[in-house]
Formats: C-alpha cells, structure tokens, sequence
C-alpha cells in the first residue's frame, strides 16, 4: 500500500467530479427543488387524512364499536404504544387506540384528532347499524390529551431525499465511473502501472464518500435553515449513520463496477437496484400499513436502514444504543459487500 499513489488517484478523482460543473451542480439542486416543491405542495393543510393508530387486536374493534368501522379513515395496527404516542404529540397519528386498556389518545392542538373525537363520541350515541338498545352496551374509552409540535410531511420527508441523493451519487459515481473506465482503456492502463487494485478501490471509495457527504452536509443546512426543519437528536449520530449507509451503497456499486465492461448493462443494472430501493425503503411514504411482504423485502436494502435511523435521530431524538441497530446492519452490509467487490474486481 503505497500513500503516495493513493493519494495521487483520490485527487485526480476529486478534480474530476469537480471539474464536471453540470454533475456538481445537479448534486446540489436535485434534493433542494425536490424538498422546497414538497414543501410548496403539502403547505395546504386541507391535504391531510385521517390516520388512527390501533393498539390491540383489530378484528376485536371492529366487533366492539362502530367507529372502527368508519369510512374514509385510515386504520393502523402499531406493535409499541410508547413510541405510537409519540406520533400523536408529533401529529404524525392523528388518533391512537388502546384496545386493552380502552383508552384513547389525541393531540389537543391537531384539528384532525378533534374532528374524529367528535365522530368517535357520535358513534356511541348513534349508529344506524345497530339498534338504539345496543348503544348503552358500547365498549366506552377513556380520553387522554397530549400536546406537542407538529412534524411536516416536508420534515419528514428530507431525511429521504438525503439519503435518495446520497444512493444515486454513490451508485452512479462509482459503479457507473469504474465502467466507463474499464470501457475507455484507462483500467488497462493502469494496470501496466505501480497502482494496485486494493489503492485504486480505496481512492474511489474515500473521494465519493468525502465528496458525498460534503454535498449532504451543506444541503441539510441549507434546507433546514430555510425550512426550519426540527432536529431532536445528536448531529454526531447523523453525521454517523449518513456516513455508513453511504459506505454501504458504494459497496454495492462497487459490487456491480466490478467486472462489468458495458455502460448500457451497468446503467441497467444500477437502475434496477437503485428505483426499487427508492419506493420500498420509505423516501416517499411510510412504511406502515403496507403488506407485511414488503415491510420485510425492505430490510435488505442499506437505504431502508438509513432512512430509518435518520428519522429516528431527527424527528424523535433517538440516542446512539437506539439507532445501534440501525448501524450494525449498515456496517455488517459494508463490509460484506466490499469484501466481495474488491475479490472479485479485475481490470480488463
């Protein structure tokens, strides 16, 4: 391992991206217009729906009262009360129910959970369903109010676009670059040189990385600043998660860049991984509610990881031994996927 010539390469690299201003620029942009445009377009409160977290057993609800089955209200089976209410204070839920205890919570400040408070207190009084001698016989639940600052679907949203940037640039900057490379000869060049495969990987690794997260730090500043985007938890622990979960996506474009020698079947490739993970790994919308099948096929992508532990730290203040799992999966994929990427790479 030669210092010298590693660092001759990671320059190159990084003068390389630079030099590029179309790439750099669209870097830069592509996470701002798309959080400033979801911001412009979700500023509309009138765009909110009803969402009710349910804590029990949801067949046994819907047997129990009428308000459970309410159209045009979204019902959500939660496995952890504690953080559920959590969600309510945040208005993330607008209502939650538990079913064991009969208890009920809503945020006093969200208009939503007034307005299915008042259906709820209608429900019990009257049902066109079921006769008026069953009202008295109604399962009655206990109120409990809470309080807390609403969170945006703009707040919520751009830890995803973060980590959407960060898994096109690291994807496409390596795996599609170390192609493009093999493609245009300058592999087979420099291979006749000194510059082993193991110091060429390295700089490829520690240039997108270093470049990554410059662009990913200066972007969540930005957006923050002019969003006033909340932040509960530590920016060390961000700064933490953002940096594995961008090591574990270059691993996997440095998977695909490892042989591959068309530019046309890389871009494939990498497209077929990366729009996948975009939609299952909860950028867009929130994994809760969809098929248990897919909640679990979403775990094998670092993206899901990522966004996942960014969320936690930001919007719910999450500690380091919260978000450990979070981390353990990035770093065990990391490694794994490096691993046999640099056993497999080959120059021509």
């Amino acid at each position: 391992m030669s210092i010298r010539r590693f660092l001759a390469v990671l320059k190159a690299r990084n003068y390389e991206f630079i030099r590029d201003k179309s790439a750099l620029g669209w870097n830069f942009l592509f996470p701002i217009l798309i959080v400033m445009g979801f911001a412009f377009a979700f500023s509309d409160n009138t765009l909110d729906t009803f969402k009710v977290g349910i804590y029990g057993d949801q067949d046994q609800a819907t047997s129990e009262h009428p308000f459970f089955t309410s159209r045009h209200i979204k019902f959500v089976t939660v496995d952890d009360l504690k953080s559920s209410i959590v969600k309510v204070e945040r208005h993330q839920l607008d209502m939650l129910f538990d079913l064991n205890q009969h208890r009920y919570w809503i945020n006093n400040q969200s208009p939503n959970g007034y307005i299915l408070e008042r259906v709820l207190l209608g429900s019990q009084l009257i049902n066109g369903e079921q006769p008026a001698s069953s009202v008295a016989d109604m399962v009655q639940f206990a109120k409990t109010q809470v309080s807390g600052k609403e969170i945006r679907y703009v707040d919520w949203l751009l830890p995803g676009v973060l980590a959407m940037n960060i898994m096109f640039s690291a994807l496409f900057g390596v795996g599609y670059v170390i192609v493009r490379y093999r493609k245009n000869g300058v592999l087979k060049r420099l291979k006749a040189t000194p510059l082993s495969a193991g110091e060429f990987l390295l700089a490829q690794v520690i240039s997108r990385l270093g470049l990554v997260m410059v662009i990913t730090i200066i972007v969540f500043i930005g957006t923050s600043l002019l969003l006033d985007v909340p932040m509960y938890g530590s920016y060390f622990n961000l700064l933490l998660i953002f940096v594995l979960g961008s090591i574990s996506v270059i691993s996997i474009g440095l998977l695909i860049a490892a042989r591959t020698a068309s530019e046309e079947f890389a871009g494939g490739i990498l497209n077929l991984i990366s729009w996948p993970m975009m939609f299952l790994s909860g950028v867009w919308f929130s994994l809760e509610g969809i098929h248990p099948w897919f909640q679990k096929l979403a775990l094998i992508f670092p993206l899901t990881h990522l966004i996942s532990g960014a969320r936690a730290i930001m919007l719910d203040g999450a500690g380091f031994l919260e978000i450990l799992p979070y981390l353990a999966s990035l770093t065990i994929m990391s490694l794994v996927l490096l691993a046999i990427g640099a056993l497999t790479f080959r120059w021509e």
